[in-house]
């Protein structure tokens, strides 16, 4: 599975998120453009280590066996559950946001990759970060058919 610390997967994303417009329009969910934008802007900075989150209660509970679910080599699924502090309202400038992404994930190449904990599915490894984070992308690309 394609993982966003290869240099290959950040090309091939970075081209992707090229081709997002103003008028782009989602398949499915409820986001516009620019707040999925700012969405995984978040993503990103919590993989970078630029914010940090505890895991909820109930990502304590069900994280771990969710997590081996969202690991198996396939699309995510559509209409999945946001978690709360990654909900974004409101609009703003798709061009800067765009720009902002593709600046963190270039990070991802001149930094030691590291694991983290996501706010429902706990402490990940390198590898399990890197995976998901792939996955993330190509979900919300794939929703702005891109």
């Amino acid at each position: 599975m394609k993982s966003v610390f290869e240099q290959s997967t950040r090309e091939e994303v970075i081209h992707r998120i090229h081709s997002l417009s103003e008028d782009s329009t989602a398949q499915w969910g409820k986001m516009s453009v620019c707040q999925m934008l700012k969405h995984c802007i978040l993503w990103e900075e919590m993989l970078l280590g630029k914010k940090q989150y505890r895991q909820s209660l109930l990502g304590r509970l069900f994280g771990k066996i969710a997590l081996k679910d969202m690991l198996k080599d396939e699309p995510m699924k559509r209409n999945l559950p946001t978690v709360p502090s990654f909900r974004i309202k409101g609009g703003g400038n798709v061009a800067a946001a765009k720009a902002e992404w593709i600046n963190l994930l270039a990070e991802h190449g001149r930094r030691q990759n590291a694991g983290f904990v996501h706010p429902f599915f706990g402490k990940l490894t390198a590898e399990q970060a890197g995976r998901m984070a792939y996955k993330h992308i190509d979900h919300h690309l794939r929703q702005f058919n891109c």
